[in-house]
């Protein structure tokens, strides 16, 4: 197995729409592998395939001690709203408070190619909907408020520096501790 580059906030592949999986290969279980001890290795509980330079409709989350690989998931159902403080792998150190469905339904293909469908609350459901927007393009600072995406970008104008190639790279061992997102029902 290997650790992946992760992207970063300015390469173009995080804004572009990915690429429909047609079958389920040993590659792109492979490719899943990968991307699942790149997330581990980052601290990170979700990660799309445009995070790390690839255009396959495919993410990984694990959260609660449940692990998903989803090839061309997508979001059949929402209810409700909650406002939770979300974070990125391709965004390190930036934060901000999103408004999300409180509860999503996502089909998908599973690892081996079968129908799936996976019902997310609380955390599982503001991940599952942060990786599946990565597939469309999309991050999460998208979804603050103008004067609060510019202190995100503002931020993150500080933290970029230390991507010069717009790679992060990490290492076996390596032991990125991320702050816990939490939800909160108040104003941003």
């Amino acid at each position: 197995m290997a650790i992946l580059p992760i992207t970063v906030l300015g390469a173009p592949i995080l804004r572009q729409e990915t690429v429909p999986v047609a079958a389920v290969t040993d590659e792109l279980r492979d490719l899943a592998d990968q991307m699942l001890e790149t997330m581990h290795a980052a601290s990170g509980i979700g990660l799309a395939a445009p995070q790390v330079g690839r255009t396959e409709r495919l993410c990984v989350v694990s959260v609660d001690d449940r692990t998903y690989t989803l090839f061309n998931p997508e979001i059949v159902a929402r209810e409700g709203k909650l406002r939770w403080e979300e974070g990125c792998l391709s965004i390190p150190e930036v934060f901000g408070w999103v408004d999300r469905a409180a509860w999503v339904k996502v089909r998908a293909l599973d690892r081996t190619g079968a129908p799936i469908e996976v019902e997310g609350t609380d955390l599982l459901g503001v991940c599952l909907q942060h990786e599946i927007d990565h597939l469309h393009g999309k991050l999460f600072i998208d979804h603050l408020s103008f004067l609060k995406r510019r202190q995100a970008l503002a931020a993150w104008e500080e933290e970029k520096a230390k991507y010069p190639d717009l790679l992060r790279i990490l290492k076996p061992g390596d032991t990125d501790t991320p702050r816990h997102a939490q939800a909160a029902d108040g104003e941003l």
